[in-house]
């Protein structure tokens, strides 16, 4: 793990065993991650709080202002 949203997510969500059981996985799987999976995005981030564009910046770009 090395991804700073990723490591902000399993600190929010109270360490990776209780991200993991909030998502129905299991701890090693949580642990395998780079980043939090784009497939998981949605739902870590209603469990965390953390907006899917911190979580993931490359599919979740910013609004840009007009």
């Amino acid at each position: 793990m090395s991804d700073e949203a990723l490591t902000l997510a399993i600190k929010v969500a109270g360490g990776a065993k209780n991200l993991a059981t909030a998502l129905g996985i299991s701890p090693p799987a949580v642990y395998q991650w780079d980043r939090v999976p784009a497939e998981r995005v949605g739902k870590v981030s209603a469990l965390t709080g953390i907006p899917p564009q911190v979580l993931r910046p490359d599919l979740f770009p910013k609004a840009v202002a007009s």
